[in-house]
């Protein structure tokens, strides 16, 4: 019998994101927009996303509509009493938001949800994680809701903008009710009056571009997604186009 002692197994590595035995709790920094715009990763998730959606003729979807989310959704948490940590999130995920169309436009709010966790899994808390794919996953009326006020921040920012910049064909107008709406659209701003507890989505169309009829036949439902959104931040959402005020 030999009197050599029994080989013993290594210790396991640790996993990613995790800290070894023993050492002390490393707390996630923060996340904010600048961080995460230079992640080549997520930048590469929103590039692939916007040429899915120029393939399939949809209206720009790239970095200036992920960066002009991020902001106004970071403005309405800053503008109804959020401090700078929530609006942080809220402008991540309005960053992020459209990341899931690199896969499908169908469902792209939750494929972008399952993106992002990946993408960020070890460098945010689980409850700052939890707030931002949420806002990701429920942007879209079809199958979202504004489940958080980081959520209803993203909506409002996602679905005010509406303007011209956004259509890649503008000869093509004449043939597409979402692209005829888009260019008819000279100006758009989402106003947030924090004593009167309103927000209010501003446009200025040209109709002789596009009727207001029009912008309601396509954009019904995500005015009806911006009302509840605006609940949720004890706002009450208001539409004025053309400096009429419709809702």
């Amino acid at each position: 019998m030999s009197s050599e002692p029994a080989p013993v197994s290594p210790e396991p590595a640790p996993a990613p994101g995790l800290n070894p035995p023993g050492a002390p709790a490393i707390e996630p920094v923060p996340l904010t927009l600048d961080e995460v715009k230079d992640d080549p990763e997520l930048s590469n998730f929103i590039s692939a996303a916007d040429r899915v959606m120029e393939g399939l003729g949809y209206t720009e979807h790239g970095f200036r509509h992920a960066n002009l989310t991020g902001r106004i959704s970071y403005n309405v948490m800053t503008r109804v009493g959020f401090d700078e940590h929530m609006a942080n999130l809220a402008c991540v995920a309005g960053y992020l938001h459209d990341v899931g169309n690199m896969i499908s436009r169908e469902s792209h709010g939750q494929t972008g949800g399952l993106l992002v966790y990946h993408a960020l899994r070890e460098r945010a808390s689980a409850a700052d994680l939890a707030l931002v794919v949420a806002a990701v996953a429920n942007h879209e009326e079809d199958n979202g809701a504004a489940v958080s006020p980081v959520s209803a921040a993203v909506i409002l920012a996602d679905k005010s903008d509406v303007h011209r910049s956004r259509v890649r064909k503008s000869g093509q107008i004449e043939f597409d009710i979402h692209d005829r709406v888009n260019f008819a659209a000279e100006q758009s701003f989402l106003r947030v009056d924090s004593t009167a507890k309103t927000v209010t989505l501003e446009l200025t169309i040209d109709t002789e571009i596009s009727q207001v009829m029009e912008y309601f036949e396509i954009f019904l439902g995500r005015m009806q997604m911006c009302r509840k959104a605006a609940q949720v931040l004890d706002c009450r959402f208001r539409l004025t186009i053309n400096g009429a005020q419709l809702a």
